[in-house]
Parts: C-alpha cells; sequence; structure tokens
C-alpha cells in the first residue's frame, strides 16, 4: 500500500470529482473541505501520523466513529452537524471504492456508520420587540458598529444565510427604483430579495463608506477581506448578549444568525404571505420546507383555536376521599 495513497485520492476528490465532474458549488466544497481539516487535525493529535503521510487503513469505521464522537461532545456540535460530517465522509469512501476497488470491503464497513437521529426542535426567531432592541445595539459611532447594524437589517429583513450574506458584493446591490438585493444560494439558484426604503437608506449610508469597486464585499472584516461563517456568529452573539440586559424575553432564547432567518419568514408568514412566496422568497427548493414555521406560529394556532366550538362538557367537581378510605390508602 503506498504512503501517499491517501493524499492522492483526496486531492483528486475533490478537484477531479467534486469539481470538475459534478461541478459543485463553492458552499458543497467549503463544506467537505471543513470536514476534512477536521478530520486531518484529529487523525493527527489521535494517530501520531501527518496529514501526508495517512493511508486509507488508517481511516477505518471505529476511527471514524471516534472522530464524529469527538464533533458531536468535544466540540459541542449538534447531531444534525455530526450526520453532516458524515455525509461528506460517505461521499469521498463511495469515491475511493469505485477507485480503488481493493478498498471495497474497508469502505463498505464505513459506509454502514448510521446517521445520528436528531429531534426537531421549535423554530427559534426574534419578535417586533426584540428585533428593535438588538438593531440598537451596535455602536453607530464606529466602523464597526454600523456595519454590523446593516448587516443584522439586512438579515432580519431579507431573510439571507449567512453564506449569502457574507458573499455579497457591491455589484449585488441595488438601491435605485426597485431597490434588491442579488444571491446565489443553495443548489446555485439565483435570486433577487427587495428591500423595504429603512433598509435602503441604511446600506445606501454604509455603502458610501466603501471602495465603490464591483467586486468589494458589502460587509467587509476589519482588515477588508470577507467576513467568516464564524464571525458572522460571533457579532450576533455578542450583539444578543448586550440586548438581553434590555429585553428579559431574550435571556434563555439561543438567537443564532440563522435565527435571523427564521424571523424574516415568521414576519412574512404573521402579514399573510403564501408558503410558497415565502419558498421563493428564501431560496428553499420545496414549500414544504416552510411548514416548519407554520408549527412555531403560536398565533396562527391561537387564531385556529378561536374559530372551534367550545364543548358543552360541564366541568367535574372534586370530592376528597373519605378520611377512613384515605388512612387506608396512605398505608
Amino acid at each position: 500500500m503506498s504512503v501517499a495513497e491517501f493524499p492522492a485520492l483526496l486531492q483528486s476528490f475533490f478537484t477531479d470529482r467534486l469539481l470538475r465532474q459534478r461541478q459543485v458549488s463553492p458552499h458543497t466544497v467549503a463544506s467537505y473541505r471543513s470536514t476534512f481539516r477536521l478530520l486531518l487535525r484529529f487523525a493527527g493529535k489521535h494517530l501520531g501520523t501527518q496529514p501526508s503521510r495517512l493511508v486509507i487503513a488508517d481511516l477505518d469505521a471505529a476511527f471514524l466513529g471516534r472522530f464524529l464522537d469527538y464533533v458531536e461532545n468535544e466540540r459541542g456540535c449538534s447531531a444534525r452537524t455530526r450526520n453532516t460530517r458524515l455525509a461528506a465522509l460517505h461521499t469521498f469512501f463511495r469515491y475511493v471504492a469505485l477507485s480503488e476497488p481493493a478498498h471495497a470491503l474497508h469502505c463498505q464497513r464505513v459506509l454502514a456508520i448510521p446517521g445520528k437521529c436528531f429531534e426537531r426542535g421549535v423554530v427559534e426567531f426574534l419578535a417586533d420587540e426584540e428585533v428593535d432592541v438588538l438593531l440598537n445595539m451596535p455602536n453607530s459611532c464606529t466602523w464597526i458598529g454600523r456595519r454590523d447594524r446593516a448587516l443584522l437589517l439586512l438579515a432580519v429583513q431579507t431573510g439571507l444565510r449567512v453564506s449569502e450574506l457574507t458573499a455579497l458584493r457591491w455589484h449585488d446591490v441595488a438601491l435605485g427604483r426597485g431597490a434588491h438585493v442579488r444571491c446565489q444560494g443553495k443548489g446555485r439558484k439565483l435570486r433577487c430579495t427587495p428591500l423595504r426604503p429603512d433598509v435602503v437608506k441604511v446600506l445606501r449610508a454604509w455603502l458610501q463608506e466603501r471602495p465603490r469597486a464591483p467586486d468589494t464585499p458589502v460587509f467587509p472584516s476589519s482588515r477588508g477581506g470577507r467576513l467568516s461563517h464564524d464571525a458572522v456568529e460571533n457579532l450576533v452573539a455578542k450583539h444578543i448578549e448586550a440586548a438581553r440586559h434590555r429585553c428579559p424575553t431574550l435571556v434563555g432564547k439561543r438567537v443564532t444568525p440563522h435565527a435571523l432567518r427564521h424571523t424574516a419568514a415568521m414576519r412574512l408568514l404573521q402579514s399573510g404571505v403564501d408558503r410558497s412566496v415565502i419558498a421563493l422568497w428564501l431560496g428553499h427548493e420545496s414549500y414544504e420546507t416552510t411548514q416548519i414555521y407554520l408549527h412555531a406560529n403560536l398565533a396562527l394556532k391561537e387564531e385556529a383555536l378561536a374559530r372551534t366550538a367550545p364543548s358543552k362538557l360541564a366541568p367535574g367537581r372534586y370530592r376528597p376521599d373519605d378520611a377512613l378510605l384515605a388512612f387506608l390508602n396512605d398505608l
């Protein structure tokens, strides 16, 4: 077995299988890359082997199971994230089984690792009062504060994913008549999302501070490059923590950047927008995906309850047991 076998297979998996044959999106490449970077660091720590000297036999089902446990338990990731990492590993080992049939049995054992079931919790979203408090947290006297406020406002109004927000360039934003932002979402679907006048006003003021080159990021880092996913998570967490001191309803509520996307969807739903339109707005593959917002919208359920006829069943009356029977029951 060649020492360079695994590195060569991994490189050809990305360059030949993913990029040339399947032509997957940059988001897919980034997700798979993140999985294997974590795996190689984990292997270096627990096997004492440099990534370039790993062989396929090192990555057996037992070792990959320990890696997935590390992702979930030590890194604090959810079962859904664990399944995402596992899906990337499955895709790679299916490629290995086709490219190197001698490893077919080894790959079959890896492919037999099952995904983990998980409970689907209630969708977290912000009420209007909570949104107002959050948007007032960034310090508008600083450059970073003005950037954060514009980003949060755009996220709440448009429901863009984090990857879509960070990928926005100057030429993706149109602030004239019919103001909108253009983005490429999952499945390489291009969509335009209209902007409210208040959002246009904030974005126009913010973009005046940015260079007017077409490829300039709308929301850059302090170094001028594209914001990372972690940076967006950190800025949301920072402003949510500050907002909790002014808005008690935020205490105990888990607010992530994706919760801002849910907030935009819930606002549309509560305004009476049809689910199919919300699916188009958010870039969902199917309008059935928006079903989760129906389950989370308590106001809609209360309206449905108000339309039902009350039962005519008379309430019962509690009668305590006889003292002697109560004594015997307590023995």
